[in-house]
């Protein structure tokens, strides 16, 4: 029996604005007082109309274009209805059949191309807490999460291993890091995963693919690689005791228990027809300018699989790069840039040394590296030319050299330390300096 894993992920993304989607709160809810961060627009109270964010949109468009997705011209929201304690109005503003981004892809180390099926914008939801009041279990709801800005990034179901989902969720980490749209903090809710999982499994009598399952608001790569893991094993034993296959309507979403585990039945998953969309009649159509894309573009800075291409071409080993470039160290990763010219410093060396935290960007680097090092320049060829052209300034001091005064030797030692300000190997340059002195 041959088992295929078919996993697609949903990554829900919280946008760093000043203000939420539709409205003027603050957009900043992690740890603020319950419901203070609230208006009658996110409260979606009668008569409250929305103004769209156009910080958001723009950071919307510059994932999609970092994700190589095409922006569509014609744009629009959509009202998605459903009915949960944490949503207001009874619907979600999002994007249905027109979103801002589609189609594009990433690839992972192996070459493999992941395709991106779209990049759309909505607002997120208010949250609940469930606790204990008076010794009876309630559930409380803040609403300072409402409206905030949220970017979903979907997949196709290109991958077919955990371990190709969690590199594909820490490079799109790593990106919305490097683009400056968010901090993308899962322990603060910024990013959240969502595995879609299931398994083609094919034997003597044919090929079979088990029921789609969706793993809702996962905050961990790791809890997304034991949710994938243990869904896979599940949906195999499944299928071998039940023989159930994916149809139209047997979708469902299920929950990750992180102490046990496991994942757990929560609903029979909506289709569309169920969320009933349909055209916010509150928001006009966008119709999306060249010229306000290639803005956008041009705000995109190198990329981080760029950068590790980068830093690799200067000698950094590929594990240090990536730990640079996944740590946004901008100081340092701009340091090994720019002492890459400097015939006194290894890149390889310097990166390990930063990556191991023995050496601080932040302060004296070439102090710090010759302290760390201990050997000096030993490069025989670079010390000949510097030592040469100190000879060759000096002719008065090499003619007492000639006469015999030996002590003379120290003086164009000093030169080349100065020169190299006291990176040479001491025992490499008196060889260098005597030999040539003797010439």
């Amino acid at each position: 029996m041959k088992i295929t894993p078919l996993i697609g992920l949903e990554v829900h993304v919280e946008l760093e604005t000043k203000s939420k989607m539709f409205c003027g709160c603050p957009a900043d809810h992690f740890g603020k007082a319950p419901n203070t961060q609230t208006c009658p627009v996110c409260l979606g109270l009668p008569g409250a109309l929305p103004v769209p964010n156009q910080k958001a949109i723009e950071s919307c468009i510059k994932i999609g274009l970092a994700l190589n997705c095409s922006v569509n011209r014609l744009s629009k929201f959509d009202r998605k209805q459903y009915f949960y304690p944490d949503l207001p109005k009874g619907y979600q503003i999002s994007q249905y059949d027109q979103p801002f981004c589609s189609v594009g892809f990433l690839n992972l180390d192996s070459g493999k191309k992941i395709g991106i099926e779209r990049v759309h914008q909505e607002e997120d939801t208010g949250k609940l807490q469930h606790t204990v009041l008076n010794g009876e279990k309630v559930t409380l709801v803040d609403f300072n999460r409402s409206g905030v800005p949220l970017v979903e990034i979907v997949s196709m179901p290109d991958m077919t291993s955990s371990a190709e989902a969690k590199e594909y969720l820490k490079k799109i980490h790593e990106i919305i890091r490097a683009i400056g749209v968010s901090n993308a903090d899962m322990e603060k809710g910024q990013m959240r995963l969502e595995p879609t999982v299931n398994v083609c499994i094919e034997n003597e009598t044919g090929i079979y693919y088990t029921p789609l399952v969706e793993i809702k608001n996962i905050n961990s790569f790791n809890f997304a690689v034991q949710a994938i893991e243990f869904e896979i094993k599940r949906q195999v034993q499944e299928f071998e005791k039940s023989g159930i296959e994916k149809t139209a309507t047997n979708k469902t979403t299920r929950g990750y228990d992180s102490v046990k585990k496991t994942t757990f039945l929560q609903r029979t998953k909506e289709e569309a027809k169920d969320y009933r969309y349909f055209p916010e009649p509150d928001i006009p159509p966008f119709i999306i300018e060249e010229d306000f894309v290639e803005r956008i573009r041009k705000e995109i800075p190198l990329l981080p699989d760029q950068e590790i291409f980068s830093l690799e071409k200067l000698g950094v080993e590929k594990k240090d790069a990536k730990i640079l470039i996944s740590t946004q160290n901008r100081l340092a990763i701009q340091i090994v840039h720019d002492y890459s010219r400097d015939d006194r410093i290894d890149s390889k060396k310097l990166a390990s040394l930063i990556v191991n935290g023995k050496l601080n960007p932040a302060q004296d680097v070439l102090v710090q590296y010759r302290n760390l090092t201990k050997i000096g320049i030993t490069d025989t060829t670079q010390l000949t030319q510097i030592v040469q052209n100190i000879i060759d300034g000096n002719p008065s001091i090499v003619a007492e050299y000639k006469k015999g005064k030996t002590n003379v030797v120290g003086f164009f030692i000093g030169q080349a330390m100065k020169e190299t300000k006291g990176a040479a190997n001491p025992k490499t340059l008196s060889d260098v300096v005597t030999e040539l002195l003797n010439r």
